[in-house]
């Protein structure tokens, strides 16, 4: 069959050849098999005693542990406002470097005024999205959960993606909403057997899916075209020029 003709020409003149590459499966392969567990950090919104975003934070660390995972929780007593302290503040230090440490990440809010807490998006609003050479969160694969006192709503999650797809996360397309929370945690804090704990294990098990998939290839995964353009001498300098930090 004749190839049909095509309505543009196949010259692409403002494609920089040096730097443009075609996307392979070989390129996709992680080059080094990783040997150990697969690392989450979760952080939760609330500094309530009796916090059920913390009691579903406890469920998703318990369910990652059990599927072979490494988990760290990152508890916000303590951390300043951001801008209200300076970036070497310990609790600061300890939320960043966790992060880097970190290859999947459990973002779990309540619902408050119809969105997530200020006490989550503090903590989103520490992660830089770069700091030097490292970007603490870029790569890593996300998972987002909310729990709310009334009926089930999704404000919450959906603004979290917002913030994973900000923070140039990998987020799952599976989430949780726990709805009339204080029903479905005992006074232990353990989530009831249900329908609702269900899909808290289904949102853990592709979390766990999808790191696994990916960690070990995220720097392949995020390496951008346009990126490598800029990392060039002629066009660090040419940036540098348009900032006015160096003469043309």
């Amino acid at each position: 069959m004749d190839k049909p003709l095509q309505p543009f020409p196949n010259e692409m003149p403002n494609l920089s050849e040096a730097h443009f590459e075609m996307p392979t499966s070989e390129r996709v392969e992680a080059s080094v098999p990783l040997a150990h567990a697969p690392r989450f950090l979760i952080l939760y919104g609330s500094l309530r005693e009796r916090s059920f975003s913390r009691f579903l934070a406890y469920e998703a660390a318990r369910l990652l542990e059990a599927m072979g995972g490494e988990v760290c929780i990152f508890h916000a007593h303590g951390l300043p406002l951001p801008d209200d302290a300076a970036a070497d503040h310990p609790k600061v230090q300890e939320l960043r470097q966790l992060s880097i440490w970190s290859e999947g990440q459990v973002w779990v809010s309540p619902e408050r005024h119809g969105n997530l807490t200020g006490v989550m998006k503090s903590q989103v609003d520490w992660l830089p999205l770069s700091e030097g050479s490292v970007r603490p969160t870029q790569g890593r694969t996300l998972a987002v959960m909310q729990v709310s006192g009334g009926s089930q709503s999704f404000n919450a999650v959906n603004s979290l993606r917002v913030l994973g797809r900000w923070m140039r996360m990998i987020t799952i397309p599976n989430q949780s909403s726990v709805p009339m929370a204080y029903k479905e945690f005992d006074e232990a804090g353990r989530m009831k057997p249900g329908p609702l704990y269900d899909r808290v294990v289904d949102v853990c098990e592709e979390l766990m899916k999808f790191t696994l998939l990916t960690r070990g290839r995220t720097d392949y995964l995020v390496d951008r075209y346009s990126e490598r353009k800029e990392r060039e001498p002629e066009q660090l300098k040419g940036v540098a020029a348009d900032i006015g930090f160096v003469k043309r």
